[in-house]
């Protein structure tokens, strides 16, 4: 098949990886038309010939995709499919009328479906044979594309509940420092001055193992940043959360010299040491505290992540988790995020069952949000839950 354009399913939720591939396939060759559709009629306006249509999806993503899929394969048009989901699922989403699908990362492998090097199983592994980050563009100035830059890849921990590991890999990697610049150097000069970064955690980077900081890494980058005339840095804030044991005092005395944010963002994820070992969250409340006095010592405001609705917790660690949050509101000044359990497929609690709120998560989160205490989207993620738990009950044909 000679491919001449390639429309791309954007989605609200898919940005950041839509952004990745057009930079990797324009860096690579200028011969192909790329386009965002950002509706199903936005497809359907194009010829089937030559045209291959592109999406990346989550799992809470999967029905609306079906019935787009249904109808893009009646008309006659090559699709192709990446992703968290598509990841941990690659033969259901083939069943779904996909030509072919991507695992992990997309960068190299959608040069090689572009040259026609097609696997007989249709199931390009990008799990097996990991990128180098620093051969790849992290945006796309030619065609207006920018996001945060991705600065590392890849989360050493196993936590239950979590894709990326199995996404991104086990194994850290990082770009160059010099990437970086040269990227955020080109944004400045388009009106972007701004720097955001996507990390697994970010006080992680430059890092041999993404846990230990490296001080000297971090800063040598946030310098270079503000030499070129970045006048703003969030780092340690969404999307490059961070995680507690990696909140040092050399640490913070380094980024407080360069970053705008006040809030850090850290996963706690609960307030029993039991749910922490048995989500393979690979901290303790211990950490946690020590993570949140060194923020407030420092000055910063920090913003920690829960999980509520785990299908095994008892009401004694529900109890348990409502404490720990009031202490550290009062003690730390601490922010709450809050989000309910998903069982996400591919990853060790997909089976478990869906996250499900009580009466006491109910008052208990609503009393702390009208404090101005907590935000998050737990309550669509109840819905979003449920949805995903059908999909995992899904077989392949």
């Amino acid at each position: 098949m000679e491919i001449k354009k390639i429309i791309f399913r954007y989605t609200p939720t898919n940005r950041y990886s839509i952004t990745a591939l057009v930079a990797s396939i324009y860096s690579y060759t200028k011969n192909i038309e790329l386009i965002d559709a950002r509706s199903l009629d936005d497809i359907l306006i194009h010829n089937t010939k030559g045209t291959v249509v592109l999406f990346s999806f989550m799992s809470f993503d999967f029905e609306t995709v079906k019935k787009e899929v249904k109808i893009l394969k009646e008309k006659g048009y090559t699709l192709i499919a990446g992703g968290p989901h598509v990841t941990a699922l690659p033969h259901q989403v083939l069943d779904l009328g996909f030509d072919y699908v991507f695992t992990g990362d997309g960068e190299e492998n959608i040069r090689k479906f572009i040259n026609g090097k097609y696997p007989k199983n249709r199931i390009y592994d990008g799990t097996s044979d990991r990128v180098d980050l620093a051969k790849f563009p992290p945006f796309c100035p030619e065609k207006n594309l920018y996001m945060p830059i991705e600065i590392s890849r890849g989360c050493p921990f196993s936590c239950g509940y979590c894709q990326t590991p199995r996404l991104a890999g086990k194994i850290t990697r990082h770009r160059p420092i010099e990437q970086i610049i040269e990227y955020s150097r080109i944004g400045v000069k388009n009106g972007r001055k701004i720097a955001r970064f996507i990390s697994p955690n970010s006080f992680g980077y430059g890092s041999k193992n993404g846990i230990t900081p490296n001080p000297e890494a971090i800063e040598e980058l946030l310098y270079n940043l503000k030499k070129i005339g970045v006048e703003e840095i969030y780092f340690g804030t969404f999307p490059s959360d961070v995680r507690p044991e990696s909140i040092t005092d050399e640490t913070l005395s380094v980024i407080k010299k360069y970053v705008n944010n006040k809030y850090i963002v850290i996963g706690a994820q609960s307030g029993s040491d039991r749910i922490l070992k048995k989500i393979k969250r690979g901290h303790t409340l211990e950490q946690i505290e020590n993570a949140l006095y060194l923020l407030n010592k420092h000055g910063f405001i920090p913003k920690v992540d829960f999980i509520f609705g785990f299908p095994f917790e008892t009401d004694e660690e529900i109890e348990k988790t409502f404490e720990f949050i009031e202490k550290i509101v009062e003690k730390y000044n601490a922010k709450v995020h809050a989000h309910t359990f998903m069982p996400l497929p591919g990853t060790p609690l997909s089976n478990v069952g869906p996250g499900k709120l009580t009466q006491k998560h109910y008052k208990f989160l609503g009393l702390l949000t009208a404090k101005g205490y907590l935000d998050g989207y737990w309550l669509k993620q109840e819905e979003l839950a449920r949805r995903v738990a059908s999909v995992n009950s899904i077989k392949p044909i």
